[in-house]
């Protein structure tokens, strides 16, 4: 799947001040949160609705709603974090799991340092949130482990990502879509995003 870029002028302003080297901790985390509720509102154009009655205060009537326990919403360690406040804004009863992983520098192969799933995540519709597809390592590893615990209804959220890990993920994940605010130039000499915006974690935390 090709990824789609959600446009919007509130967006490109939103991302001129996240990039700003200038922009405080707390502002950044707000536009990360901000940013995130635009992402979240295009990657659920297609979610299922089911009928319910309610009562106005006129009457009784049919309205359709989101089965917000379907949904499972799994930022990868540490900066994905930073998107959660977005996206319990706008799905509040929404299932959140957590990945924290890194390589084995002998075999290459992802490790599992922490990995906390909702019961029946097999079942379930899932969501990865990560600010920076960058590499694209992260992201294929995190996908890759979902799928080995069953799950078949991925997306993946960035805020902003580089044309080697939009690449990356396509070839190993084609049927993963990709929805993201910016896709910029290239990946540096260490594998930070050009032009980006620095270390997402580090400005989220105030480590920097």
């Amino acid at each position: 799947m090709e990824p789609i870029q959600v446009k919007h002028p509130l967006i490109e302003h939103k991302l001129a001040i996240l990039r700003d080297k200038r922009t405080g901790t707390k502002e950044f985390r707000e536009l990360i949160s901000e940013i995130t509720l635009f992402l979240c509102y295009e990657a659920m154009k297609d979610a299922n609705l089911h009928e319910v009655e309610i009562e106005t205060p006129l009457t009784k009537t049919k309205a359709k709603m989101l089965n917000e326990k379907e949904y499972v919403f799994v930022p990868i360690l540490r900066a994905g974090t930073g998107m959660i406040e977005g996206i319990v804004t706008m799905i509040p009863n929404a299932k959140i799991g957590h990945i924290g992983l890194y390589r084995n520098e002998e075999t290459l192969k992802p490790v599992r340092y922490y990995y906390k799933m909702p019961k029946g995540i097999e079942n379930k519709k899932v969501i990865i949130i990560d600010p920076m597809l960058a590499t694209g390592g992260s992201g294929v590893d995190a996908v890759t482990l979902l799928k080995e615990d069953g799950v078949k209804d991925i997306k993946f959220l960035s805020i902003i990502a580089a044309p080697e890990g939009l690449k990356k993920m396509k070839e190993t994940h084609p049927d993963v879509q990709i929805y993201c605010a910016a896709i910029d130039d290239h990946l540096n000499d260490v594998g930070y995003i050009v032009p980006g915006l620095g270390d997402a974690g580090d400005r989220i935390f105030g480590t920097v």
